[in-house]
């Protein structure tokens, strides 16, 4: 069993930046491809972005490449989302998940999910 908690959400300008964290509390945090999704209100949940079990493959969703950035830290159990020149569109609750397929966009092949982070951006 895989407990994400998610933290690094809140209140920014569009314009603005915010850093996501995802701590996972497992000693196989390596073991395990890592995603980030957002669902916002009468939305269903989308993909944002994927890293390999090692970081070395990075996935995103049209919508954000370019402005956003995931890495993770296998030494300290946690993956991140860089969110830069953030759009009132971003809004969302943001979820990251621990998976089994590297890069997989689908919610679906994610195991084990956080309980969220708010991020809401004004204009």
């Amino acid at each position: 069993q895989v407990q994400l908690v998610e933290s690094g959400g809140g209140l920014v300008q569009a314009g603005g930046s915010l850093r996501l964290s995802c701590a996972a509390s497992t000693s196989t945090f390596s073991m395990y491809p890592m995603g980030w999704f957002r669902q916002a209100p009468g939305k269903e949940r989308e993909f944002v972005a994927a890293i390999s079990r090692f970081g070395s493959s990075t996935y995103y969703a049209d919508s954000v490449k370019g402005r956003f950035t995931i890495s993770r830290s296998n030494a300290k159990n946690t993956v991140y989302l860089q969110m830069n020149t953030l759009k009132p569109e971003d809004a969302a609750l943001y979820y990251c998940a621990a998976g089994r397929k590297t890069g997989s966009a689908t919610s679906a092949e994610y195991d084990y999910w956080g309980q969220g982070t708010q991020v809401t951006v004004s204009s």
